[in-house]
């Protein structure tokens, strides 16, 4: 996906690119890429670029702005790779993390590219790909979350360190009786089987959009546009700090490279970044979003209905938060953004640990050969219930006070 350029990031009315009609329907694109994922390698006989354009006749802005296929390699006539197009990886980005991945800068010199759906309107043909892939970067950050709590927990049962003094006798003790060890612990737990739990239910939601019934598909589509920022900026901030905690448990030794923890900090960043900074994703929600909660309510406010264990009141009290909330989000906006999406996140994920309440406590009162499974499950929800998700009173009232103290701040005192 070829978008962005040294002056358009995540303003692409900014971009610059220049595509020109040819006689036989073809164009000549021209113009310069930045941060384009693996665009130039060897693994395959061809690369197709996806490229955002100009024609001439466009209008300003991101109404004026085509999509256009452009191969590195020409097809011949019997439609395998033919000769070189005019495309040129002038850089590879030397990056913080993902080493593994080649992010070139692309130079294309009137190369050869035919147009993708009509002119225009090539911003709304790239976003079929992009609301897909802010789910999948969400994952990413889920799947970091998830490698550093496994890593950390092997580290923990194994290195002996100090005594928490419960125990009678002499020597010291794995760090994992150690209670800080335990939160950061049971904190990486949380993070990403909650934003496993979220991830899955908007991929439940965007199968319902293509694949279910007419009837389902209406509450489908306001979820899925409610959750996909949500997905992708909540689960990529708590992958980043699941990663930190990582770092943290494994104390000097997570510093060092040779136990793999540092890497995960350095490839969770990139998460928070591409397809759409975590910030766009907050002004997203709060100023295009807000008029979809009230299907969120219902949602909840029916599960709650007919629900009254031990995860009910700590969500019915987030969700009166985020009701709260959402009343100074609709009049604040951008002051208000970054926090009311982390109220929404921790409260769409306290709603999924109580759903996963119910399931858990009825396996176990079936006797169910997995007990120990569900019985970590329960304690793990407890856990979030009452040591994560009193975040949300916090960001409640840092909603409610408003946005002066940081818009009247004075420029010329930064």
């Amino acid at each position: 996906m070829c978008l962005t350029e040294p002056q358009a990031g995540t303003d692409l009315a900014l971009l610059r690119t220049r595509a020109v009609k040819r006689e036989d329907g073809s164009y000549a694109i021209s113009g310069g890429k930045i941060f384009i994922t693996a665009g130039e390698h060897d693994l395959t006989e061809n690369i197709i670029h996806l490229v955002l354009a100009r024609l001439p006749d466009a209008p300003p802005g991101v109404k004026g702005i085509s999509l256009f296929l452009v191969p590195k390699f020409l097809p011949a006539a019997d439609g395998r790779p033919g000769p070189r197009n005019a495309v040129t990886c002038t850089a590879i980005e030397h990056k913080m993390g993902i080493k593994g991945s080649a992010t070139c800068q692309l130079q294309f010199d009137a190369a050869t590219g035919w147009l993708v759906g009509v002119p225009h309107k090539g911003l709304r043909a790239m976003f079929t790909m992009m609301n897909s892939a802010r789910l999948s970067v969400g994952i990413e950050g889920v799947g970091i979350a998830e490698a550093a709590y496994q890593g950390a927990v092997a580290y923990a049962r194994e290195r002996v360190q100090g005594r928490n003094g419960s125990e009678p006798g002499e020597g010291a003790q794995s760090i994992l009786v150690h209670a800080d060890v335990r939160r950061m612990l049971l904190t990486m737990r949380a993070y990403a089987e909650g934003g496993r739990m979220l991830g899955v239910w908007l991929a439940q939601q965007l199968d319902i959009l293509e694949h279910g019934p007419a009837g389902a598909r209406a509450v489908a589509a306001d979820l899925a546009g409610l959750l996909t920022p949500v997905v992708k900026s909540l689960c990529t901030d708590l992958g980043f700090e699941a990663a930190n905690l990582g770092v943290q448990v494994y104390g000097g030794h997570g510093y060092i490279r040779d136990h793999g923890m540092e890497q995960h900090v350095r490839d969770a960043r990139i998460a928070m970044l591409y397809e759409g900074t975590n910030g766009v994703q907050a002004m997203d929600l709060v100023g295009r979003k807000l008029p979809l909660l009230p299907r969120f309510f219902d949602l909840v406010d029916s599960f709650l209905g007919g629900y009254d264990g031990s995860f009910s009141q700590p969500l019915g009290e987030a969700l009166a938060r985020l009701r709260e909330a959402s009343r100074f989000a609709a009049a604040d906006g951008g002051p208000a953004a970054a926090d009311f999406l982390k109220l929404f996140g921790l409260t769409a994920m306290a709603f999924q640990w109580a759903r996963t309440a119910v399931i858990a406590e009825r396996a176990l009162a079936s006797g169910s050969e997995d007990a120990a499974f569900y019985r970590a499950k329960l304690a793990t929800g407890r856990f979030f219930m009452e040591r994560i998700l009193p975040q949300t009173e916090g960001l409640r009232a840092a909603i409610a006070a408003g946005g002066d103290s940081m818009m009247k701040f004075e420029d010329a005192a930064f």
